[in-house]
C-alpha cells in the first residue's frame, strides 16, 4: 500500500471536499464509510477507486479482511495506508473501523433499470417522493433489500442519493438494490405504460394498507415527511393507501412506513397470500 503521511496530500483534501454534494457531482465520485458497506460495493460491482486503511484505528478482525481484500482487489483499485490523524480529518463522525473508500459515480436511467428487472413474475416497486433526510433515504433502501423489493426510484430528491449518510444508513444495500433518480412525471408515466398498478401512502387514503392487493407488478409510493406527495401522484391512475393511525401523531416516519408496506407485500406475495380484508 502507498502511504499517505501529510493533511495536504491532494488525495486527503479531495476526499474531505467530496462530503459535498457539489464536488461529488462535479468530480463524479463518492465515499463510502466503513469496511461493511466497501465490501458490499466491491461485491456487487461498483467501480471503486481508492481505499484508505487506518490500521490504528482497526481491529485485528478487519484488519485481517483488509489483508484479503486488498489482495483481491489491488490489481484494480488504489490502496492507501494512513496515519489516525489524516484518516480522521477525512472520515465523518465516529468511523471506528479504520476504512474508507471513493467510488464512481454509477447512475442508470429509469428505463433502463426497469427494463433489467427479472422477467416472468410480478416485480414490487418502491417509489420516494422529495425524501429530504439521507438517513431515511438510506433505511428506506435497507428495508427494501430486506423485503425484496425489486427496485427503487427517487422521484424529484432533496438530497444527493450518494451521500455518504444515505450509504452509511443502508448498511451497503444501496449497492444491491436497483435504484435510481427521475421526475416524478417521468415515474409516473414509466409505470403506467408497463402497467404497473400504483399505489400511494396518503394519511387520508380510501383503503387500509391490508386490504390492497401487492400480488401483482405494483409500486409503492410514499412522499417526504414534510410535504407528503405532489399533485403527481394525486391522480385516479394512482390508489391512495393509509395506515391507521391510533394515537396523537397523524403519520409515522417515511422509513418505518415504508418497511410496513414493504413487508406487507413480501407477505402477501409468499405462496400468494391474500389481502386481509
Amino acid at each position: 500500500m502507498q502511504q499517505l503521511t501529510s493533511t495536504q496530500n491532494p488525495r486527503v483534501k479531495e476526499v474531505v471536499h467530496l462530503r459535498q454534494s457539489r464536488k461529488r457531482r462535479q468530480l463524479g465520485k463518492f465515499l463510502i464509510d466503513g469496511r461493511r458497506e466497501t465490501d458490499r460495493a466491491a461485491r456487487c460491482g461498483f467501480p471503486l477507486l481508492e481505499v484508505f486503511f487506518a490500521p490504528d484505528l482497526a481491529s485485528e478482525e478487519t484488519s485481517a479482511w483488509m489483508q484479503r481484500f486488498y489482495e483481491e482487489y489491488r490489481d484494480r483499485v488504489a490502496f492507501f495506508e494512513t496515519s489516525r490523524s489524516i484518516f480522521e480529518k477525512m472520515a465523518y463522525g465516529e468511523r471506528d473501523d479504520g476504512v474508507l473508500a471513493t467510488a464512481r459515480r454509477v447512475e442508470v436511467r429509469l428505463d433502463e433499470m426497469l427494463d433489467a428487472l427479472p422477467q416472468g413474475r410480478p416485480h414490487l416497486i418502491g417509489v420516494i417522493e422529495g425524501v429530504e433526510k439521507p438517513g431515511n433515504v438510506g433505511a428506506i433502501l435497507r428495508s427494501a433489500d430486506g423485503a425484496g423489493v425489486d427496485a427503487l426510484i427517487v422521484a424529484d430528491p432533496k438530497t444527493d442519493l450518494f451521500n455518504p449518510n444515505t450509504i452509511r444508513a443502508s448498511l451497503g444495500t444501496i449497492f444491491s438494490t436497483p435504484v435510481c433518480v427521475a421526475s416524478s412525471e417521468e415515474t409516473l408515466e414509466e409505470l403506467r405504460h408497463r402497467g404497473v398498478k400504483i399505489y400511494a401512502a396518503i394519511v387520508d387514503g380510501a383503503e387500509l394498507y391490508t386490504c390492497a392487493d401487492f400480488t401483482h407488478s405494483c409500486a409503492i409510493v410514499l412522499g417526504s415527511e414534510a410535504w407528503g406527495l405532489s399533485d403527481a401522484f394525486r391522480v385516479p391512475s394512482v390508489q391512495p393507501i393509509f395506515l391507521p393511525m391510533r394515537g396523537i401523531a397523524d403519520s409515522l416516519n417515511v422509513s418505518t412506513t415504508a418497511a410496513i408496506l414493504f413487508y406487507e407485500a413480501s407477505r402477501q406475495r409468499m405462496a400468494e397470500t391474500p389481502p386481509l380484508v
